[in-house]
């Protein structure tokens, strides 16, 4: 095969990259739902537990978590977090962040329970440039996960950092 049927498919058409929002396309009031949901199984349960050092037993402890008010192990919450937040990556942030500033207003006011499938979206609750940082911007985003019952299971306010349109290095190849 020669290079240029290599390069075949390339020149067939448009090369359309996978990536998040530039700054400017980010709209204040926006909700983004992220699809696909992710069924939350006890083996991802188990090992996201064990993996972050988390030993407490209604994670990990059927015959314990059994007496407990919820009558069985309960998903991690910080595996309820870190899922709606990664569900949101490729629709907002991939290839545009800079960096998370932080988090705040953090809740789970309903448990996810095992097999549970948990669905998120995103709510674009701000957006301004960053005064210290040219070519770059600050969004607020607020997170929002839910089971298949449509109970809200978490909430999170999240800063990002993220790049204006044209700023980031390799932008001009579509990243």
């Amino acid at each position: 095969m020669t290079g240029d049927e290599r390069d075949a498919p390339a020149k067939a058409g448009r090369r359309i990259v996978q990536r998040g929002l530039w700054f400017e396309e980010f709209e204040q009031g926006a909700v983004y739902v992220h699809a696909p949901g992710r069924t939350i199984t006890e083996a991802d349960n188990v090992l996201f537990t064990t993996l972050t050092m988390n030993t407490q037993a209604l994670h990990l402890d059927a015959h314990w978590a059994a007496g407990q008010p919820f009558g069985q192990r309960l998903v991690n919450s910080m595996l309820t977090l870190a899922t709606i937040v990664g569900a949101s990556v490729a629709q907002l942030t991939q290839g545009t962040l800079v960096a998370n500033l932080g988090f705040g207003a953090v809740s789970f006011p309903h448990p996810l329970l095992l097999g549970d499938t948990l669905r998120s979206e995103t709510l674009v609750q701000g957006a301004r440039l960053s005064a210290s940082r040219p070519g770059q911007g600050i969004v607020t985003l607020v997170h929002t996960g839910r089971n298949q019952h449509g109970e809200v299971v978490a909430t999170s306010e999240r800063s990002a950092l993220v790049w204006c349109r044209g700023a980031a290095p390799g932008a001009e190849d579509g990243r």
